[in-house]
This record gives C-alpha cells, structure tokens and sequence, in this order.
C-alpha cells in the first residue's frame, strides 16, 4: 500500500484501485463543479463581478486547473504530497498583478467550499470521508503555492521597481524630467504636485536597501512622497508634498531620517514648485554636498542656502550671484546708508560704538541700521556665520555689479 499522505489517515486511505475508481466517479463532474465555483465567486465577492472579462477567465482557468488537479492528484497511485505548481502554472504572470494575494485566498476557499458541497451532493456516500480528508489536505498545499507565488511576484516587482526608481532619480539629477519620467514616478506612488526637494548625502555602508525603506517610512508618516537611488558612494532623496515649500520645515523632515546616510553631511536643496523643476534644487544639494567640507561644524542636515559663502568659494556659479541679488542688491536699492554701515560695521571688528565714531552717527543708528540689514536681507551682522557670508556677499556684489 502506498504511504499516506498528510491529513489521510491510514483507516481512510483505501487502495489505489478504489481510489482510481471514485476519482472516475469525480472526474465525471470536475465540470458542474467549476461552473458552481464560479457561480459562487459572482454572488459571494463583489469584487469578482468587478473584474474584466480576461481577469475573470483567468479565475476560471485556474478554479478548473485547481480541481482537475484535485483528481489527478487523489487517483496518484502513490499520493505522498500533491503538486500544485500546475494550478497557477495556468495563470498567465499578470494575474498576480490584478488579483491580489487575499482575493486569491477566497478564490482558493470558495472553490475549496464548493468543491466540500458537491462531493456531498453528488457523490456516493461510501466516497465522501475519504474525499473530505483528501480536499482538506490539497486545499492546505494549494494556499501555501499560491502564497510563495505571490510572495516570488513581490521580490520580482521590488526588484523592477528599485531599477525603475534609479533611472527616474537619475533622470532628475541629470535635469531630465519629461512626462515619461513623470509617468514612471506616478507608477513608484508619486503624488505630490507642489513643492519638491532633493537630499544628497553619503552612502551607508552596509543595508542600502534597508535604509530608503527606512526613510519611505518616516516619510510617509509625514505625508511626504519619496523617490531615492544610491548612486556609488552618495545616496539621493527627492522629497514631494506642499510641507517641503518652507525650506525650514524641508531640513525638519529630512532630520527626521538623516541617520540613515552614511557619515558626512546631508544636505537639501532649495523647494522648487514641481518634479519638472527638480533640477534646481538638485544641482543646489551638490554644490552643497561638494562644498560642505569647508564647513565640518555645520548642522546635520544643512539647507543648502546656508552653505552658499562655501559653494561661491568653490567655483558655483549660481551660489555666486544668489549672494549678490539676495544680499548686496537689496543693500543698494534700500539706501539709507545701510550699505555703508554694514561696511564700517565689520572693518570696525563688529563694534557699534566704533562703527558709530566712523560713521559720526549715534550708536542707537548705527543698531537701528543693523536691524534694518536683517530684514532686508535675511543675514544679520550681529551673527558670526551671517556676518561671513555678508561680508563675501559685499565683495562678490561689487565684482559682479560694480556699477551698482
């Protein structure tokens, strides 16, 4: 006799003859029962009813493949373990994409229910213990194919999409955003349509992978989209949502994930209006990656704005003429010797009294003026690092607009 078979006890499992004989008997109605099980499906699940017709035909595939299987399995002279492969071997690989893991399992237990009915209904009495323990027994292996199908299908889409994800961020860093690269966003659960920032930071070490997922999370419990790629030794974040549009609260939620980059400075670009615009705000993190170095005590993440004295030093451009239109030429155009103060202020050693001597003005105009010069510009004279990057921005301003 052939050895038993997990959940058929050896009092139920008759010979191989007899079970030839009542898999004949079952093979006759394998035919009504896969109409039943569909029938079923139609009035139990609304979501079935929903499908389209080749979703549908799918499920009916399969309902059909998974009974006949039932019975080519229970007429096996030796049953030691039944193979289900062929179940949702029947199914093409899109099936997986349109049905989820937990219809599946109520597409298994409904066939599985109706299968339990029909033995009952049209089989001979003498035949119905030993097909309930054997349905029980294929209905297990079944559940456990269609979970390790599902769960290959999800490594493989990880997989895709953590290559999909590295050519939309290299895209942005390249300044390529075009509407197929938007398209390709929009599939890897990209929504926002305002405010974006780009992070650049180093690499970790180890567990890559681990670390976006980490970040992922953190910022989507912030409500914040994310794409990110780790790109040789520097990893690259693009950050989505309407919160990111104050560069202040940008820096806040990127610190809440900045100990998943390796060691060295993380540093956010400026918010720009929309993925199309990227660009700006990733070649701005760059620079500010590149040129973070000549700042070791800045802050852990720093906006790339507050790293601009450095990024002008370090041959930017950009950084160059957004110190002078953002600080000189304000200066120039609010007159009332601001200019002049701020000048005297600094070559006096940043004393008021000094600077009030030089000036021959009161040292209460001379601390009215330098408040006038925060609000103008944002930099106040009074701070050290403020008083570097107005003093860079003043020689900067003069190289590039000397007839101002």
């Amino acid at each position: 006799m052939a050895a038993t078979s997990r959940g058929i006890t050896k009092s139920l499992l008759p010979s191989a003859k007899s079970r030839a004989t009542i898999a004949k008997r079952l093979a006759a109605v394998t035919g009504a029962m896969t109409t039943a099980t569909i029938a079923e499906m139609e009035s139990r699940h609304p979501w079935f009813s929903q499908l389209g017709a080749e979703p549908r035909s799918w499920i009916t595939l399969v309902a059909r493949a998974g009974i006949d299987g039932f019975v080519r399995w229970f007429s096996d002279p030796d049953p030691d373990g039944p193979s289900t492969s062929e179940v949702f071997g029947s199914a093409p690989r899109e099936m997986a994409r349109k049905i989820s893991l937990s219809q599946t399992v109520e597409l298994v237990r409904t066939t599985i229910e109706v299968v339990e009915s029909q033995i009952d209904e049209v089989m001979p009495k003498g035949d119905r213990p030993i097909l309930h323990a054997a349905i029980d027994q294929y209905s297990r292996e079944v559940a456990f194919a269609a979970a390790e199908i599902y769960a290959r299908a999800a490594e493989l889409r990880g997989s895709w999409d953590a290559r999909l994800e590295a050519l939309v961020v290299d895209a942005v860093l390249r300044g390529e955003t075009d509407e197929t690269v938007l398209s390709r966003a929009s599939t890897l659960g990209w929504r926002s349509t305002s405010a974006v920032v780009v992070v650049v930071g180093t690499a970790p070490e180890a567990d890559q992978a681990h670390a976006l997922e980490t970040i992922r999370a953190i910022a989507a419990r912030a409500k914040v989209d994310v794409l990110g790629a780790v790109q040789g030794d520097r990893m690259v974040v693009v950050l989505g949502g309407p919160t990111l549009a104050d560069a202040q609260e940008a820096v806040a939620v990127v610190a809440g994930f900045s100990t998943q980059f390796g060691p060295g400075p993380v540093v956010v670009g400026p918010p720009v209006e929309h993925l199309m615009e990227a660009a700006t705000s990733t070649r701005a993190a760059l620079s500010g990656f590149r040129a973070a170095t000549a700042w070791p005590e800045a802050p852990r993440p720093v906006g790339s704005d507050d790293l601009l004295p450095e990024r002008a030093l370090s041959g930017d451009g950009h950084a160059r003429r957004t110190l002078a239109r953002d600080i000189y030429d304000p200066l120039v155009a609010a007159g009332s010797g601001l200019l002049e103060t701020l000048v005297t202020f600094i070559d006096q050693g940043s004393s008021v009294e000094a600077a009030s001597r030089a000036l021959f003005v009161h040292a209460n105009t001379v601390r009215y003026r330098l408040r006038r010069i925060h609000e103008v510009t944002g930099y106040s004279p009074t701070d050290p690092r403020d008083v570097y990057a107005l003093r860079l921005a003043l020689t900067l301003g003069r190289l590039i607009r000397p007839t101002l």
